[in-house]
């Protein structure tokens, strides 16, 4: 057994020291720029407290999600005449209350887009992975298939694959990571094609680095700036989806508390029930608009191109 030196040890731990200060450097210089984006800011607060909300909607909530006040049916919202105290945004046609109904569903919004996301982005970087670095024939087949997926229409291509797999919001969640799939394999591709023949690369690869090494230890962490911007971007096109299948009646099936399911059930009473519609689709708007502003504001904070002097 060899004993390490002092002075060795106090090498290692020089090294370990710089190698945090540099970590903390990067992470200060990513906030500076990141806060340079003032709208970047808001939409990251607003988007915490909807984190916030979801993780504890059984303590924020007034009520449950689906219990029926069979006395409170379309009850508008308190500042209303007629509104009650104790349903602040309302009730729906069945006497359930909006408030709650929202604060839940922005539970499954969010649940939506972390596990579309995830199926896209992991599927996307290994299969760009795969076509960018092996290229030739392998790189072609799958480059066609993904030309194919995208000269569809993401929203009716998600319906053909939804009606294939059954309605539910399980199989609409597999349906739109499938849509979402093409672009992180195109983004993941590029960025492969930029870094494989630059010196880093070349020397792993002289040193006897195999395949799956030069893919995932050496190419693929300096591909990741794109791709979580485009996560983030997608995160929010995985709401709208969902919104929009449910809304169609192909997504999250009643009475589940997702805020297109809660549109399509109000559609019959937007005349006379302003609120049953109004604050679903607020509650989309806002959370897209809050996801959009965060993805610009990383785009800035990780894009050396855009940094400012």
């Amino acid at each position: 057994m060899t004993n390490t030196s002092p002075a060795a040890k106090a090498d290692q731990t020089k090294l370990q020291a710089e190698s945090r200060n540099a970590t903390k450097a990067q992470l200060v210089e990513f906030w500076y720029y990141f806060s340079q984006n003032k709208g970047a800011v808001v939409g990251l607060v607003v988007f915490a407290l909807l984190v916030l909300m979801a993780i504890f909607a059984p303590l924020v909530a007034p009520h449950s999600p689906d219990f029926q006040y069979r006395d409170s049916f379309l009850v508008p919202p308190v500042w209303e005449e007629g509104g009650k105290a104790a349903f602040l945004l309302g009730t729906d046609a069945v006497g359930r209350d909006i408030l709650s109904r929202l604060i839940f569903g922005a539970r499954f919004s969010l649940f939506i887009g972390v596990v579309v996301v995830t199926i896209a982005l992991v599927g996307g970087v290994v299969i760009g992975l795969v076509a960018g670095y092996m290229r030739g024939m392998t790189d072609t087949l799958i480059m066609r298939v993904m030309d194919i997926i995208l000269a569809f229409p993401s929203l009716l291509l998600a319906l053909v694959l939804v009606a294939i797999l059954g309605p539910g919001l399980i199989n609409a969640m597999i349906a739109i990571a499938i849509v979402l799939q093409p672009h992180f394999v195109r983004l993941t591709r590029a960025a492969v094609l930029s870094e494989r023949t630059r010196d880093y690369v070349v020397a792993a690869k002289v040193a006897g680095a195999g395949h799956m090494r030069l893919m995932f230890k050496t190419i693929l962490p300096n591909c990741l700036a794109p791709l979580i911007v485009q996560a983030t971007l997608s995160f929010s096109n995985a709401i709208l989806d969902a919104a929009a299948l449910g809304f169609l009646g192909m997504g999250a099936q009643p009475p589940t508390p997702e805020w297109g399911t809660m549109l399509a059930e109000a559609r019959e009473f937007i005349l006379r029930a302003w609120w049953v519609v109004t604050f679903p689709g607020l509650a989309i708007l806002i959370t897209v608009l809050a996801i959009n502003l965060v993805g610009d504001g990383l785009r800035d904070a990780l894009d050396p191109k855009l940094k400012r002097s």
